[in-house]
């Protein structure tokens, strides 16, 4: 099994900052993809960030440029830092790690961006 577990969600203004953590437990492979996703009132989920094992990285065209996806695969986490914010940001956050196909997924965190 595998948990995961979000923080760093909250309010913030327009222009500002966040870094969201997604700390992974359990049994958690060294080859894997760990990542963000997001979903808005009425809107399916959508792909923020991924990043592999081997660093790879890849991101929603919403985000680019704004968004930067880390990982430190010592301590099983998944950063996702969130820069120029705008309201079209404001979703639940969701932190995935998909290994040999299987996805998992954790609770959520909250994200609104509004002045």
């Amino acid at each position: 099994q595998v948990q995961l577990v979000e923080s760093g969600g909250g309010l913030v203004q327009p222009g500002g900052s966040l870094r969201l953590s997604c700390v992974a437990s359990g049994t958690i492979f060294s080859y894997n993809t760990m990542g963000w996703y997001r979903q808005a009132p009425g809107r399916q989920r959508e792909l923020v960030a991924t990043t592999t094992s081997g660093d790879s990285t890849n991101y929603g065209d919403s985000v680019k440029g704004r968004f930067t996806i880390s990982r430190d695969n010592a301590k099983n986490t998944v950063y996702l830092q969130m820069n120029s914010l705008k309201p079209e940001d404001t979703a639940v956050y969701y932190c995935n790690v998909r290994m040999f196909f299987e996805d998992y997924w954790g609770q959520g965190t909250q994200v609104t961006v509004s002045s």
